[in-house]
C-alpha cells in the first residue's frame, strides 16, 4: 500500500554498437565535453522541485503547494520528502480512479523505529475530496493519510470506502492522529472496515478532533466508533456521528474506547444504530479513563454483555459528566455512565440546561421537534426552526425583502442581510438559494 518511492525515469548515455575503432582525439574531446553535459542533464532531471507535481506553490506557510488534481493528490503519497510541508486543495477533486492500492497514502508507520508520518498541514479550504477508495491487506494505518503528527482542517469526503481486510488503525480520513490536530472535517456516507480501531474518521487519536462529524456504516472486530475507534492521550470535542456501528467488544455510535487518563470527549452527541456483543454503548463502548462530558446519544442499541444507552462499561478511572441519552430510541434502560431520558425530555433545553451545557455558545435547539445539534452545524440562512433550510426561512427572508439599515444593531436584519452589505438584495438571495434544503446531519 505504501508507495515510498518516486517513479524516476531512468537516464543512461547512449553506446554505439557499429563501430569496435579506437577513439580518435577529436572522439576524446567530444567525450570529455559529453560527460559533464550528461552529468548536468541528470542533475536538472533528478532535482526537479516538487512544485511541478502540483498546482503551485513551495509549500511553506505563507506559498503552499496547491492542489488542484487528482494526480496532484496522489503525487503527495510519493513524495515522502514533501510530508513536512504546506498543502491546499482549491478544488473538488474526485479519487475514483484510484482503486484498490492505486493510491499513495500519505505517511506510514510500521514501527517505533521505522515511521515517517505527515507533519506538515493540509487545508480542505472548503473542498472535497469524492470517492477515496481503498482495499488493502496491509496490516496498520489505513486512510487517506495513514500517519499525521501535523494538521488536517477543512476537509470533507465524500463516499470514502476502506476495506483494510485483517488491518489496524484505519479511518477514512487518518488511520492515527498523534499529537496533531483535525478541524472542520468530515466524511459523509463513509464505508470503513478492519479488524482493530476502526473509525469512521479517524482509527486512533492520541490529538485534537475538533468540529468534526461522520455518517456511513463502520465495521470492525474491536474498538470501533462512528468518529473515531480508540482516544488514547487526545481530545474529541464539539464532534458528531450518525454512522451505523458493528463489531464484537468495544463498539461505539462515537467513540469504540477511552484508553488514556486525558482523553475527553467533550460536546459531542451519537445517533447511529449500535451493535456488537461485549462493551456496546450508543456514544462509546467503553470509558476505561479519562471522561465524556456533556454528550448525548439517541440510536438504538444492541448487544449481550456490557451494554449501555451512553455507555457500555466504565472502569474506576473512567468518568461520564452531565451527559444523557435517550431510553426510548436506545431501547436501553441502563447505562455504565450517564442519565436516561424520554424522548419528550431529550426535546427540551431544560433537560440540558439544568446540567451545564452552553446553548449561547456551542450548543442550540428547536424545542419539541429535534434534539441538540452544536452550533457550527446551523447554515446561516437557517433562520427560523425546525433546523434545515426550508420554505419557512424563505418566508422569514422575503418578509425581510428590500429592507435597508441593516447594521449590527439589529444583527444585520435578524440576519437576512447575509453578505452584510446594509441592505436585503439579490446578492442575498443568491447566498440564501446556495444552500437551500440543506439541512442537519446530512
Amino acid at each position: 500500500m505504501h508507495n515510498l518511492s518516486k517513479n524516476f525515469g531512468l537516464c543512461r548515455p547512449f553506446y554505439s554498437t557499429t563501430s569496435k575503432q579506437p577513439q580518435s582525439v577529436t572522439d576524446k574531446q567530444s567525450g570529455k565535453l559529453t560527460m559533464p553535459l550528461l552529468v548536468l542533464l541528470a542533475i536538472c532531471f533528478f532535482g526537479l522541485p516538487a512544485q511541478g507535481e502540483y498546482g503551485g506553490g513551495s509549500g511553506t506557510v505563507e506559498d503552499p503547494y496547491l492542489i488542484d488534481t487528482a494526480e496532484q493528490m496522489n503525487a503527495i503519497g510519493a513524495n515522502t520528502n514533501d510530508w513536512d510541508k504546506n498543502f491546499k486543495l482549491i478544488n473538488d477533486i474526485d479519487l475514483a480512479g484510484y482503486t484498490g492500492t492505486e493510491f499513495n497514502i500519505i505517511g506510514y508507520y510500521t514501527s517505533y523505529d521505522n515511521n515517517k508520518p505527515f507533519s506538515g498541514v493540509f487545508d480542505g479550504n472548503g473542498h472535497t475530496i469524492s470517492n477515496f477508495t481503498c482495499t488493502s491487506s496491509d496490516p496498520d494505518y489505513i486512510g487517506l493519510f495513514g500517519y499525521v503528527t501535523g494538521a488536517i482542517k477543512d476537509l470533507g469526503l465524500i463516499a470514502p470506502n476502506v476495506d483494510a481486510s485483517t488491518g489496524y488503525y484505519v479511518g477514512s480520513l487518518a488511520g492515527s492522529l498523534n499529537n496533531g490536530t483535525i478541524t472542520g472535517c468530515y466524511a459523509k456516507g463513509a464505508s470503513v472496515s478492519g479488524v482493530s480501531t476502526i473509525g469512521g474518521l479517524v482509527g486512533s487519536n492520541a490529538g485534537r478532533i475538533v468540529n468534526c462529524y461522520s455518517s456511513g456504516n463502520i465495521s470492525g472486530d474491536m474498538y470501533v466508533g462512528g468518529l473515531v475507534g480508540q482516544v488514547g492521550a487526545g481530545t474529541v470535542t464539539n464532534c458528531y456521528a450518525t454512522a451505523s456501528v458493528s463489531g464484537n467488544r468495544n463498539i461505539g455510535g462515537l467513540v469504540g474506547k477511552t484508553g488514556d487518563e486525558t482523553s475527553t470527549i467533550t460536546n459531542c452527541y451519537a445517533i447511529g444504530a449500535v451493535k456488537g456483543d461485549r462493551y456496546v454503548g450508543g456514544l462509546a463502548g467503553q470509558v476505561e479513563r479519562g471522561a465524556a462530558y456533556k454528550c448525548y446519544s439517541v440510536g438504538s442499541v444492541s448487544g449481550n454483555q456490557d451494554v449501555g444507552g451512553l455507555v457500555g462499561y466504565t472502569r474506576v478511572l473512567g468518568r461520564v459528566l452531565n451527559s444523557v441519552w435517550d431510553t426510548q430510541t436506545s431501547g436501553q434502560q441502563t447505562s455504565a455512565g450517564g442519565t436516561g431520558k424520554t424522548t419528550a425530555q431529550m426535546q427540551m433545553m431544560s433537560t440540558f440546561t439544568s446540567v451545564g451545557w452552553d446553548f449561547w455558545n456551542v450548543w442550540t435547539i428547536c424545542e419539541g421537534t429535534n434534539y441538540p445539534v452544536l452550533l457550527w452545524q446551523i447554515f446561516l440562512e437557517d433562520f427560523r426552526c425546525p433546523d434545515g433550510v426550508n420554505f419557512i426561512d424563505f418566508a422569514f427572508f422575503a418578509a425581510h425583502w428590500h429592507q435597508e439599515a441593516c447594521s449590527p444593531s439589529n444583527n444585520y436584519c435578524d440576519g437576512t442581510d447575509l453578505d452584510e452589505s446594509g441592505s436585503v438584495d439579490f446578492l442575498d438571495l443568491a447566498i440564501f438559494t446556495n444552500n437551500w434544503l440543506a439541512g442537519i446531519n446530512n
